[in-house]
């Protein structure tokens, strides 16, 4: 009688994958086991460089808080003559002395105008969008909400928006009405101002040439020649922009350097219609780590950097009517952004300025106090 033996195998089958399974589920186990204290170790650590990570934040905010003090209590090196102390004393001298200094108390009262706003903080900062190249310039007419786009060093292209939300809203410089204008400008030292546009023109080894071109007709109205060396750049950390136009309430000014050899800013004050100068300044600032600058009420401020791009800030100022003293200047630092400002142009309507810095456009809005007049 032969024996049934595929009880026995399938019995021995199954034992062996009772065997298997049983071992697959201590792997298994096992392996749960690991990655718990994998997982649990990943935890901890996890941990522990999050609280390395807020020690060294609350660290950085020591040590930016330290350095607001600082500069709180380091006075930049102010440019502005002081009128014999006048602001300090608020009168010239004592009554003997009356007679003697009528005359020079005349010719001040003169030369100080209506305006007198001083810039004294930053209010707040917005990075609107970035758009084209690391270098170029945006600014506003005052007396309307249109925008304009300088791209770039040169070229015959300006980007006209409707407003600051228009331009912000749009896909890099589309939407825009595109201005072909008859010549080419160069630099970043353009300006709007009732309703004309004024720009730098400049060839290689050709003077420096200013345009006004009117916006509403599209044709240039006036151009001036001025006398300055067609190699000298105004500020040195940007050698393409050899002279700067700036308007605010007293009207249109001109920054440019006299010769590569002077050390110093010069100032212009032009008249917006003609294009004539009608009267020059040594701002004594120098044009050494300049990189931009503005006019507010007919002072003058001049940023500052280094080549290795650090916090951009006001240095030296000069103001046309002897007022503002060097206690007087602002300990102004610009919030640290990307690189340095390519232009800042300033709208007095709206007390902001535009600022182009490595392709982004920024608004600065702008607190001021009034001068010390008397």
């Amino acid at each position: 009688m032969v024996e049934n033996t595929f009880p026995s195998c399938s019995q021995d089958r199954m034992q062996l994958w009772r065997d298997q399974f049983h071992h697959y589920h201590i792997e298994t186990l096992d392996f749960k086991k690991l990655t718990a204290e994998v997982m649990d170790g990943l935890r901890k650590e996890h941990g522990l460089i999050a609280k390395d990570l807020e020690g060294a934040a609350e660290r950085m905010d020591r040590v930016e808080r330290e350095m607001e003090y600082v500069e709180s209590q380091t006075s930049p090196r102010a440019c502005a003559k002081q009128a014999d102390k006048v602001v300090e004393q608020e009168a010239w001298g004592p009554q003997e002395r009356e007679e003697e200094e009528e005359e020079d108390w005349t010719e001040l009262h003169s030369r100080v105008s209506d305006c007198a706003d001083i810039f004294s903080s930053i209010r707040s900062v917005k990075i609107l969008k970035r758009v084209g190249s690391p270098k170029g310039m945006w600014t506003t007419d005052p007396r309307s909400s249109k925008v304009y786009v300088f791209n770039g060093t040169s070229g015959d292209t300006v980007f006209q928006f409707s407003s600051v939300r228009d331009f912000s809203r749009s896909l890099g410089v589309s939407n825009s009405k595109i201005i072909k204008l008859p010549s080419e400008w160069s630099g970043a030292g353009g300006a709007v101002y009732n309703g004309y546009l004024y720009y730098i023109k400049q060839h290689a080894d050709t003077d420096v040439q200013i345009v006004k071109y009117d916006l509403f007709s599209g044709s240039v109205t006036d151009t001036a020649i001025f006398p300055v060396e067609s190699r000298a750049s105004l500020y040195k950390l940007n050698p393409e922009t050899t002279a700067d136009l700036a308007a605010d309430d007293e009207g249109l000014w001109l920054l440019y350097a006299s010769s590569d050899s002077e050390p110093n800013i010069s100032l212009a004050k032009m008249d917006a219609s003609t294009l004539d100068i009608e009267e020059t300044w040594d701002t004594r600032c120098p044009r050494e780590k300049a990189e931009a600058a503005f006019v507010i009420c007919g002072t003058v401020y001049v940023v500052y950097n280094t080549r290795l791009a650090s916090r951009s800030r006001v240095e030296c100022l000069f103001d046309v009517n002897d007022v503002v003293i060097s206690e007087e200047a602002p300990l102004l630092y610009f919030p640290r952004r990307y690189g340095s400002h390519a232009s800042l142009k300033y709208n007095p309507g709206e007390k902001q300025l535009y600022g182009w810095d490595d392709g982004y456009q920024i608004i600065y809005r702008l607190t001021t106090k009034r001068k010390v007049l008397a």
